[in-house]
């Protein structure tokens, strides 16, 4: 499929790195989750053999290929989702508060790689002028400092399954719980309309952050 997009133009180099750093970061994301886990108490996800690198062991053929492809095509903000670390919290020692930070972990890491990139980035890019027609070492990094930052952000969103929503659950009142899960088995369509058929209300959320990292840049 790949091969035939090429061949048509309507996948470009830039798309290409996109969607490899795109890939690479979703996969950190997800296996921080574990490695979080593990660190409190809950070897599930090691025992899973989810602990790795290996992008087999992490690939959901729609949030990691089909999801962001489309999106990347269609010029909408790229974003996906690797197969879900499994993490049981009754393995957790303190679970309430342990599994917050875990959950927390994968926009953490995110962070993280964009700092990482932008760090090396701050003396490669030119200070007034257009940032195309750069080296591919330093799009490369552009790339995955900007990817990075949209997954952070995104996953920040308090919206089942999203990471953000671990907040939402650890401060929620305890007699509001009948109600949220009831809401809750819901959340995945209302994000799923959200993304695809309302990209420009994501917009008001990605693009201030964007324009925060090219500061920092």
């Amino acid at each position: 499929m790949v091969a035939v997009l090429l061949v048509r133009h309507l996948i470009t180099t830039d798309t290409l790195i996109i969607l490899a750093v795109l890939f690479g970061s979703v996969i950190l994301h997800e296996v921080s989750h574990g490695v979080v886990a593990l660190r409190f108490g809950d070897d599930t996800a090691k025992r899973a053999g989810r602990l790795t690198l290996n992008p087999v062991s992490h690939v959901d053929p729609f949030g990691t290929v089909i999801l962001p492809m489309i999106l990347v095509l269609v010029g909408a903000a790229p974003f996906g989702w690797a197969k879900p670390v499994p993490v049981n919290p009754s393995r957790l020692r303190s679970p309430r508060n342990h599994t917050l930070l875990v959950s927390l972990a994968g926009p953490a890491t995110n962070i993280t790689l964009a700092l990482i990139a932008a760090f090396f980035l701050r003396g490669a890019l030119p200070m007034n002028g257009p940032w195309d027609d750069l080296p591919f070492t330093t799009d490369l990094l552009l790339q995955f400092g900007a990817v990075n930052v949209l997954l952070a952000t995104f996953n920040l969103i308090p919206i089942p399954p999203l990471d953000g929503s671990a907040v939402v659950e650890r401060l929620l009142p305890a007699a509001w719980w009948p109600g949220y899960l009831k809401l809750r088995q819901y959340s995945m369509a209302l994000l799923l309309f959200l993304v695809l058929a309302l990209p420009n209300a994501l917009d008001l959320v990605f693009k201030p952050v964007l324009e925060f990292y090219g500061r920092l840049l």
